[in-house]
């Protein structure tokens, strides 16, 4: 996007086309006064100083008070020193001259040189930045607080078209999660028991929120604020930019940005190891390809095979497999042409949902779902199970949803393959489901009720998804 250092705002249009979409006009006064703000000026010591640091330069001048460093920065604004301390001998002191004072810093250095948060690889860059945000937050202290009252967010055209699109392709594809009550006999048996048991209420109403993955950024040349429009001043870390969809905003203003982050294909590096909503909504669909792909071929040809997901493929198999998916995604080849053994199929699959950084049962969520297993009667067991369904994140509910109606499917070979639900659980439980301490104690007493809540919901998938 352009930007402009003498537009408004007011000339803006947004396009329900996106191919007549006509990028916002940024607002300048920001980007004016850093245009405006003081420049550096080092005062120099006139005579070598033995006991300088090395990674310091003329701007050095061993150890002196206060008042003797205020008399040298006095003739200009931007002037700037370095001092030993002498109440404390061996710290170093940044002496700058702004706003008619002398402002004393505690100054350090790791390989970079910083007073804050902030690092810079000189002194020179480090005083240069302090004085831009100085002038700014002083001329400007009104103005940005107040920046964020009329964003322009919601208006850019992009970021509309983009949410419309996401929406409409979700919801031809997603199951809406039902609330359902559980009355009656302890022992929900048949299908047709249990639907005749239960009594729906109105549907959960949900959407693939993401929130966006901001890391602090370093722009090189003018950036402007997607979300206020305002320039983002500074010389490093000027603001921060999502890691997933690539959006540029103030720090203060990424605290006000909805949850609505549409990752960018381009950014998302690998299919493995990638937060299930980030690769969802990266590729558009209600769920993994790779739970898709796996369930298919496994489906296709080996529903009867002894032992599925019990039995391991070769390591070094799946591992192929998992690097087909991240370099190839959905074109991954893992048909019986490649893969004859189905175990690894059966295997990638797990090491996929084992691996991903938050747990298909979310962190936030593996308690409830540990004291819902520990529930004597069956009935509210069932209840506090569904209630815990219902709270996960639609992509995580949609891919739990689709894995129990596969493993339901599994059990009805349990002849031929010698998997029931009990064994299904006892397999995906720890894959599943992870405490968020990660303490291996509390895995190891967790496993009977991580074993039973997989158990559960594959013999009553019909019912609590």
């Amino acid at each position: 996007m352009a930007a402009s250092s003498n537009s408004s705002l007011s000339g803006s249009s947004v396009s329900s086309d996106p191919e007549d979409y006509q990028p916002p006009i940024w607002k300048s006064y920001l980007y004016q006064l850093q245009q405006e703000a003081p420049r550096p000026k080092r005062i120099t010591c006139p005579q070598e100083m033995e006991s300088r640091p090395k990674y310091y330069g003329r701007e050095f001048h061993g150890m002196i008070s206060r008042e003797y460093a205020d008399e040298l920065l006095v003739a200009a604004e931007g002037s700037y020193l370095i001092r030993e301390s002498q109440r404390q001998p061996g710290t170093h002191t940044l002496a700058l001259r702004f706003g008619h004072q002398t402002l004393n810093y505690r100054l350090f250095y790791d390989g970079k040189h910083f007073v804050g948060e902030k690092r810079f690889e000189s002194v020179h860059d480090l005083v240069t930045d302090a004085l831009i945000t100085l002038y700014i937050e002083t001329k400007a202290a009104e103005y940005i607080a107040k920046m964020t009252t009329n964003p322009i967010y919601e208006h850019l055209g992009y970021t509309s078209l983009l949410k419309d699109k996401m929406v409409h392709r979700l919801n031809r594809g997603r199951t809406e999660p039902r609330r359902v009550t559980f009355q009656g006999d302890d022992r929900i048996s048949s299908p047709l028991v249990r639907r005749s048991a239960l009594k729906d209420t109105p549907e959960k109403q949900c959407s693939y929120e993401k929130i966006h993955n901001f890391k602090v950024h370093t722009f090189r040349g003018p950036h402007w604020c997607e979300y206020c429009a305002n320039f983002m001043w500074g010389l490093i870390a000027q603001g921060v930019r999502c890691s997933d969809c690539g959006l540029n905003v103030h720090k203060q203003c990424s605290k006000l940005v909805p949850s609505d982050c549409q990752p960018d294909l381009r950014r998302i590096k690998k299919v493995f190891s990638c937060d299930l909503t980030t690769l969802v909504k990266a590729h558009n669909t209600t769920r993994p390809m790779v739970v898709d792909m796996c369930i298919r071929e496994i489906e296709l040809r080996g529903m009867k095979s002894e032992g599925l997901y019990r039995v391991s493929g070769f390591s070094e198999h799946i591992e192929d497999v998992r690097l087909a998916f991240d370099r190839d995604g959905e074109k991954a080849d893992i048909s019986a042409s490649a893969y004859a053994d189905i175990n690894i199929i059966a295997g990638a699959l797990k090491l996929y949902l084992r691996d991903l950084p938050i747990p298909v049962i979310t962190f936030d969520l593996y308690s409830k779902f540990i004291q819902a297993a520990k529930i004597p009667n069956a009935e509210s067991r069932l209840e506090a199970i569904h209630e815990s369904v219902l709270q996960l994140p639609p992509a995580h509910y949609e891919t739990l949803r689709y894995l129990m109606a596969h493993l339901k499917r599994v059990t009805q070979f349990e002849k031929d393959n010698l998997m029931n639900s009990e064994n299904l659980g006892i397999v995906y439980g720890p894959t599943l489901m992870q405490p968020p301490e990660q303490n291996a104690l509390t895995t190891l007493n967790d496993m009977r009720q991580q074993k039973l809540v997989i158990q559960l919901m594959i013999e009553h998938e019909d019912v609590l998804f």
